[in-house]
């Protein structure tokens, strides 16, 4: 991979060169932490000591008392202080991106740290969050350079705004300029793509610092960490933490929220695979709010997994007649009629959607499906390598390379053939999940070894395995007792028609 851009808004570190300048020291310094003060460096599996790191994780391991002075010459922070929530934010005084101003004393003098790298940029690193009284959770993004263009104001006040766009009864006060930099964030997440989520955290976590008692810019956070393990490389299960923290925080501030009761309910159900629990908080969020897009649309997901597909329907109907403009809503809809056998009108669909918008990676999920579905394996091929190049995902190129081969060569079963061998050897490297792998066996007719995949999958909380139910795939495990067990023990209570 390339070295990272501290302006892009890329979160990983692939060499012990580009951790050590993170820091502005030399890589015997930063081998030296990680020896004896525990600096959170990864290895990737299968190689000769190949390294990586991610930014957020070396910020919170820097925040660390222990670790500060060792990590932080000169390093220029203030503590912005701890409000009635018990946040506490530390921000480095860097230039304010987009206009967006902080105030700071007068005379002061403003330097960028780590010289040369991050200017025009601002860190900010919100450490609390409290889980049971007790864990602090660091949430951490660099923002875009001053060059990025956003809108100085977005929509109507969002104090009186669900993410749909409509107008609620009454939200507590908060900080107006919390509110401008909650908007923007709500700007960019409705664009979901990597750079976009990034940025959309920059905004919301902008908007704790300004407000640290504000509900909605909470439920921000825990929506962009709900979409960033989707649409983009973030591990599932360091985004749901994330996410269900700030939900959680969202909920104590604001009980009467619809959209912070969503944002719990989505990491809840997808994330902790609370099933129960998620669906409860998907209806309180919508009793709440019965006009909040975003709650009936992720309610709708929900009802996928669990395979009540006529009141999956009824949701994403509802949702896009709220906000019949969303890309997300009509690309989850053109899903939803592939799975209830729709082929005809959710290509319709997704294909009308990906020629205004090819860079969205879901239409190009989605269409897989609905050409696997046709047996149209070509235009199979074609979306499984735009997915690929969307993603930035070698892995995943490397998959579809050997799928197009593969079926050049021997047709159908030469292409499933082809995609195991490759998906079995990344799989060692955690490059492929175990569902992915479950699904080719299961094509192929290898039961057995499909379901020790699937065992896996459930082990390893993969969380495509939600999803099981609405694969095709799997059909032919439906009658085995390991399957049937799986699904219960998942509590995925599925109603087949």
């Amino acid at each position: 991979m390339p070295a990272s851009n501290p302006l892009s808004g890329r979160k990983r570190l692939d060499s012990w060169k580009e951790i050590a300048a993170f820091f502005g020291r030399d890589e015997c310094t930063v081998n030296r932490w990680e020896k004896d003060l525990g600096l959170p460096v990864h290895r990737l599996p299968g190689t000769k000591g190949r390294v990586y790191a991610y930014t957020e994780e070396l910020i919170a391991w820097s925040a660390a008392p222990k670790n500060g002075d060792a990590a932080s010459p000169g390093h220029n922070s203030t503590s912005l202080g701890r409000g009635a929530s018990g946040l506490t934010i530390v921000a480095e005084r860097h230039t304010p991106v987009d206009g967006a101003s902080r105030e700071r004393p007068s005379g002061e003098e403003v330097r960028p740290t780590w010289p040369g790298r991050y200017r025009n940029t601002i860190r900010l690193l919100a450490v609390a969050i409290l889980c049971m009284g007790a864990i602090a959770l660091v949430l951490f993004r660099p923002s875009a350079s001053r060059n990025s263009k956003t809108p100085a104001q977005v929509g109507p006040s969002a104090s009186a705004t669900s993410p749909s766009g409509v107008v609620r009864a009454s939200t507590p006060p908060h900080n107006p300029d919390a509110e401008q930099l909650y908007l923007k964030g709500r700007y960019y997440w409705d664009k979901r793509t990597p750079d976009d989520l990034n940025r959309a955290l920059d905004y919301f976590m902008q908007a704790v610092v300004h407000d640290p008692n504000y509900s909605q810019a909470y439920s921000g956070l825990a929506d962009s960490y709900n979409l960033l393990r989707e649409y983009s490389l973030m591990p599932s299960s360091e985004a749901y933490s994330r996410a269900l923290a700030a939900a959680k925080k969202a909920v104590e501030l604001d009980d009467q929220s619809s959209e912070a009761h969503a944002s719990l309910a989505f990491a809840t159900f997808f994330g902790t695979w609370d099933i129960a629990t998620g669906e409860q908080e998907f209806r309180r969020a919508i009793d709440l709010d019965s006009n909040n897009a975003t709650a009936h649309h992720w309610y709708a997901n929900a009802l996928l997994a669990l395979h009540r597909l006529p009141e999956a329907l009824a949701e994403i109907d509802r949702a896009q007649t709220l906000n019949p403009a969303s890309s997300a809503i009509l690309g989850d809809k053109g899903n939803i009629l592939c799975v209830t056998g729709q082929l005809d009108e959710a290509l319709s669909l997704l294909k009308q959607m990906e020629t205004v918008n090819p860079s969205f990676r879901s239409l190009h999920l989605y269409l897989e499906r609905v050409y696997f579905g046709r047996q149209d394996y070509p235009n199979f091929l074609s979306e499984l390598r735009k997915d690929a190049l969307v993603m930035h995902d070698d892995s995943a190129l490397a998959v579809a390379t050997a799928a197009e081969k593969g079926f050049a060569a021997g047709g159908a079963q030469g292409m499933f053939e082809a995609i195991l061998r490759v998906q079995k050897r990344l799989y060692v490297q955690h490059s492929v999940p175990s569902t992915d792998v479950a699904k080719t066996l299961a094509l192929l007719g290898k039961k057995t070894e499909a379901l020790r995949y699937l065992k896996a999958a459930y082990e390893q909380r993969d969380g495509a395995l939600l999803f099981i139910e609405t694969s095709s795939e799997f059909d032919v495990l439906r009658d085995e007792p390991a399957y049937r067990d799986l699904i219960a023990r998942m509590n995925l209570t599925v109603v087949r028609n």
